[in-house]
C-alpha cells in the first residue's frame, strides 16, 4: 500500500513540474515552429490562462480599490483637521478684529467727549431669569483711580455710572436700574426731562418725565444727557423714545425710552474720570 502511494505522490509531483514547463515552452515557442503537440497544449492552456488572468486582474482591482480608499480616507481626515484649524484661526482673527474695532471706536469716543477717561473690560454680568443683563462688573477699581458716581459710556451711548469699587474691579449701575436718575434733553425739540430706570427684568426700558406738559416729542426721538449738575457730560446718547403716555390732569407728560446700548453684547467701556475740558465737576 505504501509503495503504490509513493508512486502516486511521485507522479503527481512530476506532473506539477512537467505540465507548467510544457505550457510555458509551448507559449514561448515561435508560432511558425509549433508542433501539433504544442498546438494542443496551447489550446488546453488558453482557458486556464484566461481564468488565471481574470482572477489576477480581479485581485489587483480589489487591492487597488482598498489602497485608494485608505488613501482617500487619510486625505479626508487631513483636510478635515486642516479645515477645523483654519476655522479656529478665522474665529480668533474675527474676534481680534472686532475688539480692535471696538477699541478704535472708544478712542474716537474719548476724543469727542474731551474728558479724561480710562478703558475697562466687562468681566462679569448679572443676568435676570429672562436673560437680561441687570448689572455689570469691570476690571478697573480703586487702584485705577475709579470712584462711585463716575459715568460709564460705550460706543453706542451711556451705560450708567460706577456704583461701587473695590481694589481691582467695580460694579456699574446701569441706566435701566431703578436707582439710576439722569437729567436729559430730547432731540431737536430740546425738551428737558428726567430719566429713571424701570428695572424690568424682561425688557431694557427707562421712564422719562418731561418738565413741561406741552413739549413736542415723538416716538423715535433721540434722548441725550443734558449736562445739568455736571454729573454726566452733555450730548451723550442714552436711547430713543419708544412710547408716549397720556397726560394725567395735564400736569406731566411721560414716555418710555429704549436704551441705545445693547448691554448683552457689551465688552469694552470708557469710564469718565474727569469732566469735559473746561467744565466744573462739583
Amino acid at each position: 500500500m505504501n509503495y503504490f502511494q509513493t508512486i502516486r505522490d511521485a507522479a503527481i509531483l512530476l506532473a506539477l513540474v512537467i505540465v507548467p514547463v510544457v505550457f510555458l515552452r509551448a507559449n514561448l515557442e515561435d508560432p511558425s515552429n509549433l508542433s501539433w503537440l504544442d498546438r494542443v497544449v496551447i489550446q488546453v492552456s488558453y482557458p486556464v490562462q484566461y481564468v488565471a488572468e481574470w482572477a489576477a486582474d480581479a485581485a489587483t482591482s480589489v487591492i487597488e480599490d482598498y489602497v485608494y480608499l485608505v488613501d482617500v480616507k487619510s486625505d479626508n481626515d487631513h483636510l478635515r483637521a486642516e479645515n477645523d484649524r483654519l476655522r479656529r484661526e478665522m474665529r480668533a482673527l474675527r474676534a481680534d478684529a472686532q475688539r480692535a474695532y471696538q477699541l478704535e471706536s472708544l478712542l474716537g469716543l474719548r476724543e469727542r467727549i474731551g474728558a479724561e477717561t480710562r478703558t475697562a473690560r466687562v468681566i462679569a454680568k448679572d443676568i435676570s431669569p429672562s436673560f437680561r443683563v441687570v448689572r455689570l462688573s469691570i476690571d478697573q477699581g480703586e487702584k485705577a483711580g475709579l470712584r462711585a458716581g463716575m459715568p460709564v459710556v460705550a460706543n453706542e451711548g451711556l451705560v450708567g455710572q460706577i456704583r461701587s469699587v473695590s481694589g481691582v474691579s467695580a460694579d456699574v449701575l446701569l441706566t435701566i436700574d431703578p436707582e439710576s436718575h439722569v437729567d436729559v434733553v430730547v432731540g431737536d425739540s430740546r425738551a428737558r426731562g428726567r430719566l429713571e430706570g424701570l428695572g424690568e427684568r424682561d425688557r431694557y426700558l427707562c421712564r422719562i418725565q418731561f418738565d413741561r406738559p406741552d413739549d413736542e416729542v415723538a416716538v423715535g426721538d433721540e434722548v441725550f444727557t443734558s449736562g445739568l449738575g455736571k454729573k454726566f457730560p452733555a450730548q451723550i446718547l442714552i436711547g430713543y423714545i419708544s412710547k408716549i403716555s397720556d397726560q394725567e390732569l395735564g400736569l406731566h407728560q411721560e414716555g418710555e425710552v429704549t436704551p441705545s446700548v445693547d448691554f448683552t453684547r457689551l465688552e469694552e467701556v470708557l469710564i469718565l474720570t474727569s469732566g469735559p475740558k473746561g467744565a466744573d465737576r462739583r
